[in-house]
């Protein structure tokens, strides 16, 4: 971090900077936005997310691993199932975030008016 004069301020290096850039990447893909706003709702397994989505299994499978990879996802195995959820404590902003937007932009949607035919 680098002091901005005359502010006190910090800033973020670059590689925290970039770091977060590609946490955020990851959140533009529709599916993967899907499976995070599904598990900042409750935890669940592939196979649940799978059919809650609309998505292939080896695709949300891949989804899983990226977003668990950045540190979005965090998962515990139950028996012979993978549970997968958001880590509210570490990632509580990020969660909050996509809960305000997905749910002002349906909200938006819902108060919109139907197009004449």
């Amino acid at each position: 971090m680098t002091t901005v004069p005359g502010t006190g301020h910090q800033d973020p290096s670059a590689e925290v900077l970039a770091a977060a850039a590609a946490a955020f990447g990851l959140l533009a893909a529709p599916a993967r936005l899907h499976i995070v706003w599904a598990l900042a709702q409750g935890e669940s397994d592939v196979t649940g997310l799978a059919e809650r989505t609309g998505g292939a299994l080896p695709a949300v499978s891949q989804h899983l691993t990226k977003l668990r990879l950045a540190g979005l996802v965090r998962s515990r195995r139950e028996g012979r199932r993978q549970v997968y959820f958001v880590d509210t404590a570490e990632q509580a902003a990020v969660v909050e975030v996509v809960r305000l937007l997905v749910g002002r932009l349906s909200e938006r949607e819902q108060r919109a008016p139907v197009p004449a035919r």
